[in-house]
C-alpha cells in the first residue's frame, strides 16, 4: 500500500479542498471549505455554474437589499459547493460561517441556521454537514448552542491549549487545529530547527491536545489541519481525522514506504488536570499565548478578506 492507503487504514482523511475534481481523485471520508477555498473555486471557470444558480437564488429574495443579496449568494454559492461535494464523499462536508461574525454568538448562530435551512431546501440534512466557526470565546459558546440542537460544528482556526480545553467543555463535534500555521509563527518570530517532525511545534500542539482528550474520555474529534509538509501528517498518523491539500495527498498516494501509527487512542497519557474553562481564564490564557493570539487574529482577517473578495467576484457578475 502507498501511504495514502496506510493513512487511511489509522485514520480519517478529510480533502482540504473546494476543487471537486480533486475529491473525486483522492476519494475522502469527509471534505472542508473555507472562504479562501472557495474565492479560488468560484474564480474556476468549471465552477461558474454554481455561481450563476447562486446570485439568481439570492435575487429571487426582492426584500432584501443589495448588500444582504450578495451576502446571500455567497452562502447560497457555499452551500450548492458542499452539497455537490457531499455527492463525492461518504461522510459530511464543512461549510463555514462568515468570519466576519467570530465575536457575535447571537449572530453566529442566526448564521449557522441560515446555512442548515439552505442544505436542507437542496436535500442535504445534518447528519452530512458541519458548520465551521473561529474558535473564539464567541464561536465556543454559538457551538455549544448548536450542539443542543443537533447541529454539529467544526471549530476552526485552533491554534492555543486553551481553545482545545473550552471545545472539549462546550461538548463540540470536532476541532481543527492548525499545524502549519502554528509552524510559520515560530520559525517567523523565532530561532527554531526542525531535525525531526516530531520537534514541530504544530505536531507537538496537536499531539497534546490528542493526549488530553483521549485520558478525559472526551468525544470531540482532533482534525489535524493546514499542513506545510508531508512530515508532519506522518507524524500525526493515528490522528482521530486529518484534513490534508491535494499536492500534500499526491505526494503521499506517490509514496510507497512504510508508514507507523504514531497517535494512539488506547495509549493516550496526558499529565494535564481536565480543566473546565471560565471566560476570563480563556481569555487570559489565550492573551498570555502570543503565538495563539497573533494567528487567530490574523486568520480571521485573512478569511474575512477572502470573504469580502468573494463577494466583489459576486457582485460583478
Amino acid at each position: 500500500m502507498n501511504k495514502l492507503e496506510q493513512l487511511k487504514s489509522m485514520t480519517t482523511v478529510v480533502a482540504d479542498t473546494g476543487d471537486i475534481r480533486s475529491i473525486a481523485q483522492y476519494q475522502p471520508q469527509d471534505a472542508t471549505t473555507n472562504p479562501s477555498l472557495l474565492l479560488k473555486a468560484a474564480q474556476d471557470d468549471h465552477f461558474r455554474p454554481f455561481l450563476d444558480q447562486a446570485l439568481a437564488q439570492a435575487q429571487s429574495n426582492t426584500r432584501d437589499s443589495d448588500a444582504q443579496r450578495i451576502t446571500r449568494a455567497a452562502d447560497e454559492f457555499a452551500v450548492l459547493m458542499g452539497t455537490e461535494i457531499a455527492k463525492l464523499v461518504p461522510g459530511v462536508v464543512s461549510t463555514e460561517v462568515d468570519a466576519r461574525l467570530s465575536f457575535s454568538t447571537p449572530e453566529t448562530v442566526n448564521k449557522a441556521l441560515s446555512l442548515v435551512e439552505a442544505y436542507d431546501r437542496l436535500g442535504l440534512g445534518t447528519d452530512r454537514i458541519l458548520i465551521k466557526i473561529a474558535a473564539t470565546w464567541e464561536g465556543i459558546q454559538a457551538a455549544k448552542i448548536l450542539e443542543a440542537q443537533g447541529i454539529h460544528c467544526n471549530l476552526t482556526l485552533l491554534f492555543g491549549f486553551g481553545q482545545a480545553q473550552a471545545c472539549a467543555d462546550a461538548g463540540v463535534f470536532l476541532i481543527s487545529p492548525f499545524v502549519g500555521r502554528i509552524l510559520d509563527w515560530y520559525k517567523q518570530n523565532t530561532n527554531i530547527e526542525i531535525i525531526d517532525p516530531l520537534d514541530d511545534p504544530g505536531v507537538q500542539s496537536v499531539t497534546r491536545i490528542f493526549n488530553y482528550y483521549k485520558t478525559h474520555g472526551y468525544r470531540t474529534v482532533v482534525m489535524g489541519a493546514s499542513f506545510r509538509n508531508q512530515g508532519q501528517i506522518e507524524a500525526l498518523a493515528g490522528c482521530d481525522r486529518l484534513t490534508i491539500s491535494p499536492d500534500l495527498l499526491a505526494s503521499l498516494q506517490d509514496d510507497s514506504g512504510a508508514l507507523t501509527r504514531k497517535l494512539d487512542a488506547a495509549g493516550a497519557a496526558s499529565d494535564t488536570p481536565k480543566q473546565a474553562p471560565f471566560e476570563a481564564s480563556f481569555r487570559y490564557d489565550l492573551n498570555a499565548d502570543a503565538m495563539a493570539t497573533n494567528k487567530l487574529s490574523d486568520g480571521i482577517r485573512r478569511f474575512i478578506a477572502d470573504q469580502e473578495k468573494l463577494e466583489q467576484l459576486i457582485k460583478s457578475c
